[in-house]
């Protein structure tokens, strides 16, 4: 699999389309971090199949949601610290 950065991407975008419609995938690198991957899309039923909930699964607005966190951390003086630096 192939690894580039996002300003090589940009500059040979279509020789990058060619490679993954030749079936090789390429992963995006953000500063040597992956952060996206292009694939080929598969033919002939590679799309996403959508199907029925199980029989007896409850509607989503039925789901019990669980109960609340009790912290004793502020989460936007958390927040505040973190953008000041100091987190």
């Amino acid at each position: 699999m192939k690894a580039v950065g996002i300003a090589e991407l940009r500059a040979r975008l279509s020789e990058y389309l060619r490679s993954v419609r030749r079936g090789h995938p390429v992963t995006i690198l953000d500063r040597s971090t992956p952060v996206a991957r292009i694939v080929p899309i598969r033919e002939a039923g590679g799309e996403l199949a959508i199907r029925q909930p199980a029989r007896g699964t409850p509607p989503p607005s039925r789901v019990p949601l669980p109960p609340p966190l009790r912290l004793s951390i502020d989460a936007v003086e958390l927040l505040l610290e973190e953008r000041r630096g100091r987190g």
